[in-house]
């Protein structure tokens, strides 16, 4: 491994990194993943084999699990998070302790030289203005804790310095630790499964990328560093800044006889609404290589092999 940029990628094992790590030893790099396998899946079987891959089972609250790890790191992705809004409201203590407070630890730990790509959401913004595009200098307005301690964790990053923060749209498409909780990916299969959706003020709009424009956004990243730090990034698809009523739209497009309608009372518990502007880092060369619609195509594939029935009988 020697020469090799070494990353250390925490929470490697989720929806992201699962994507992520394997796109990072195939350009090259030397990954060593820090997960508590919270989700008692293996989706990083498939690199196992490769020689410049290394998994340690840990926490990424742990400094004693964190600092021989950082001791052999140019690089590290902190990915480790409660994702989401349902899931950090469950749990809001470890929400605000691994989204926020596993960074502010890892900020103390890096030496100065250490190099950060912190991934956030979009959903920093909250409600936007109608019909302006949220750009990096829009205020950060989020109505979530999920939210909020995303929005922490980047500051932490970004006053430490020599750190990189994305702004991730929702993310859609197929990784070996699938969420389908995720808007694109749960109506997809809902379309699929049930062929209808009942949809909570279908007007609200927000941006979408595929987890593998993800993973190409931190190689751009990495390989761009010295350019594009200390500055947040927002990572989404121009083309797709759609209300939830325009995503089943198009989703009915691959689906036949996907029946969708709003719902006449009730709201929806996320209350994001905004579109926002991909500009920043399409300045520095950034474009995203899969469509909203090479998405939805490739979740119907997925959906023929993923069955969500844990709790059914049949």
């Amino acid at each position: 491994m020697a020469g090799k940029t070494r990353i250390l990628v925490t929470g490697g094992a989720g929806y992201l990194g699962s994507t992520m790590v394997p796109a990072m030893l195939e350009a090259g790099y030397a990954v060593t993943v820090l997960d508590n396998f919270m989700f008692r899946q293996a989706p990083l079987a498939h690199v196992c084999a490769h020689p410049d891959f290394d998994v340690v089972r840990g926490d990424a609250r742990d400094e004693a699990a964190l600092k021989p790890l950082l001791a052999k790191a140019d690089a590290v992705v902190p990915l480790a998070a409660l994702v989401g809004a349902p899931l950090c409201n469950a749990d809001k203590i470890g929400a605000e302790t691994i989204n926020y407070g596993a960074v502010v630890t890892l900020m103390k730990l890096l030496s100065k030289d250490q190099r950060v790509l912190m991934p956030i959401t979009n959903s920093g913004y909250g409600v936007g203005e109608k019909d302006k595009a949220c750009t990096e200098d829009s205020p950060l307005r989020p109505i979530s804790l999920y939210g909020t301690t995303k929005v922490d964790a980047e500051k932490a990053a970004l006053d430490r310095g020599n750190a990189i923060s994305f702004r991730l749209a929702t993310v859609f498409g197929m990784s070996p630790r699938m969420r389908i909780d995720l808007l694109v990916n749960d109506f997809v299969h809902r379309a699929v499964t049930d062929r209808a959706v009942v949809l909570f003020e279908p007007h609200f709009k927000r941006n979408y990328i595929h987890v593998r424009d993800v993973a190409r956004a931190f190689l751009h990243g990495l390989a761009r560093f010295d350019a594009m730090k200390d500055r947040p990034y927002n990572v989404g698809l121009s083309d797709a800044n759609l209300s939830k009523w325009e995503l089943c739209e198009r989703i009915a497009k691959h689906v036949p006889g996907f029946v969708f309608m709003e719902a006449p009372i009730g709201e929806d518990p996320d209350k994001r609404d905004y579109i926002v502007s991909n500009a920043r880092i399409e300045a520095t060369g950034f474009k995203p290589a899969h469509s909203l619609d090479d998405g939805i195509r490739e979740l119907i594939k997925g959906y023929r092999m993923i069955r969500n029935s844990v709790y059914g009988n049949v």
